[in-house]
């Protein structure tokens, strides 16, 4: 079951076809809870379009899923890839709150069981609903741009470490039958 709950600008978000969607990126929040991921994602980023950077879809630790913009909106997920993707943000702390210090890179808390269940279903819905949906991807994956470290500018850091070494690739490439994406993917 996905609760419907659109941001606030999802009417001014592109508007995309079904069969231009090939590729799903996984995310993970990097923020302690549902509440914190809703608040960031009201947030305007783009005063051009006032809009915001969201996923579509979120799985809380609890396996509930919450549908923040529709699969036919472009939403601000991933540098370079929105117009043909679809974002699922998995609620987990990452790096949280120390995203750009060097001091604090590592990802250690596991997605519970009822994520991974919910995120399969949730992927074998959207590949009956998206023909063209054939690729996987994590988001470090498909945005490797790095950044100075706060605590020390002379490091470069990678910007997206999602959804981190804890996350179940095999099972989940074993389970939901789209390709891990890969740089010959790219049109």
């Amino acid at each position: 079951m996905i609760r419907d709950w659109p941001l606030p600008y999802v009417e001014r978000l592109a508007e995309r076809q079904a069969d231009g969607i090939d590729l799903v990126v996984i995310h993970c929040t990097e923020l302690p809870d549902m509440a914190m991921a809703r608040e960031f994602g009201e947030r305007i980023q783009h005063p051009e379009s006032a809009t915001g950077n969201s996923g579509h879809y979120y799985i809380d630790r609890d396996g509930s899923i919450s549908r923040f913009v529709g699969e036919l909106r472009v939403a601000h997920h991933t540098f370079r890839f929105n117009p043909r993707s679809i974002g699922i943000e998995l609620v987990n702390l990452g790096r949280y709150p120390n995203w750009n210090d060097s001091r604090h890179q590592r990802m250690s808390e596991s997605y519970p069981e009822a994520q991974i269940e919910s995120l399969l279903g949730l992927l074998a819905q959207l590949r009956r609903a998206l023909p063209g949906l054939r690729w996987i991807a994590g988001h470090d994956a498909l945005d490797q741009r790095r950044e100075p470290a706060s605590d020390n500018p002379d490091l470069m850091l990678a910007r997206r470490l999602d959804p981190g070494p804890m996350f179940p690739w095999a099972r989940v490439l074993t389970e939901c039958g789209l390709a891990r994406w890969s740089d010959t993917a790219s049109p």
